[in-house]
């Protein structure tokens, strides 16, 4: 009787180890491919549980809900995005989200126009909101704190592909991108910057205008040769784009006098020297195309009758002024008038 007894009451503990061995280390969450669970701050035990539920059959997932009633997970809620493996199991599910483990994404930066741009692009893709990356972009002291102004900030932005955690504060984000200009901006390109005589956030600057003329890489260098030949003469800069960002119009195809007589620092019709800022986030190959740009008599442009985005250059003012009525003509054709 008591070796009965003894077997039954193994035959059931081995019963209950299997259970419980299924619930919390089988793979059972019928993936087939890795999906993501993104917890914000505002999350709590039942809406965590919410969101995997929408991610993974809610029968998967007792043996997760055990664990967290077992180890107080309501106490421990971390913020952050977690990549839920089709190996996954619901121990190494709860561990992950308990202890904070997880997954970065690659944060894609575009060479955005304005400020409201970036911080609305970045605050659609982190945690982060976009009114609290706006607000740094535009405190006068956080600026000045990271070398810049509020006009120049965008200069410390590279567009690129970042790896960050999704959960990143704003503040540490700008830091993160801050590092990234300064080891972009390495002994080599700092010789070339001052051997134009330009820092590297004039560079920028003037990489913006390039990168808003043209979008012709090969075409570039000439560009930007063309606005630093300017420059050297003591002519205005005359960069229709820039005109453009005074008025904050950018469907504008045709800058007519009236634009002109706007007033606004970035009107470089009216003021000499570089805008006040980047009127854009300026490119990797704007920059390099600036420290590396062709050297060449043209201090004249003008966009290609063709409308291939191309443009035609010009020494004197005569070639320029033939070149300006056979675009002028080409608009008139198409019945583009702003």
């Amino acid at each position: 009787m008591l070796l009965i007894l003894l077997g039954v009451i193994l035959a059931a503990g081995a019963a209950i180890g299997g259970t419980i061995y299924y619930m919390l280390f089988s793979p059972r969450f019928n993936l087939s491919e890795t999906t993501y669970l993104y917890i914000d701050q505002n999350d709590t035990r039942d809406s965590v549980f919410y969101k995997l539920e929408q991610l993974v059959p809610s029968s998967t997932l007792k043996g997760f809900r055990r664990m967290a009633d077992h180890y107080k997970y309501a106490d421990k809620i971390r913020t952050g995005r977690y990549a839920i493996e089709p190996s996954d199991n619901n121990y190494n599910l709860y561990n992950r989200l308990a202890r904070g483990m997880q997954s970065p994404v690659k944060l894609t930066i575009n060479s955005v126009r304005t400020r409201e741009d970036l911080a609305r692009n970045l605050g659609e893709r982190l945690m982060t909101d976009s009114t609290e990356i706006a607000s740094l972009l535009y405190d006068p002291q956080f600026c000045e704190k990271m070398g810049y102004n509020t006009e120049t900030i965008l200069c410390m932005i590279l567009p690129n592909t970042y790896e960050v955690y999704w959960n990143i504060g704003a503040q540490s984000l700008m830091e993160r991108l801050q590092k990234e200009h300064d080891r972009f901006w390495n002994e080599e390109r700092r010789k070339k910057a001052e051997a134009i005589g330009m820092t590297p956030t004039e560079v920028s600057i003037l990489a913006s205008i390039v990168d808003e003329e043209t979008n012709v890489n090969d075409e570039k260098p000439v560009v930007a040769g063309l606005y630093l030949n300017r420059l050297k003469k003591g002519m205005l800069l005359q960069a229709d784009p820039t005109v453009k960002f005074g008025l904050q119009d950018f469907a504008l195809r045709r800058i007519t006098n009236q634009h002109l007589q706007h007033d606004s620092p970035y009107n470089t019709y009216k003021y000499a020297g570089l805008p006040p800022g980047p009127i854009r986030i300026p490119s990797i190959q704007g920059i390099n195309s600036v420290l590396d740009h062709s050297k060449h008599n043209y201090i004249y442009m003008c966009a290609k009758e063709d409308f291939s985005g191309r443009h035609n250059f010009a020494v004197t003012l005569s070639q320029h002024t033939a070149n300006a009525r056979r675009y002028h003509e080409a608009l008139n054709k198409r019945n583009i008038y702003r």
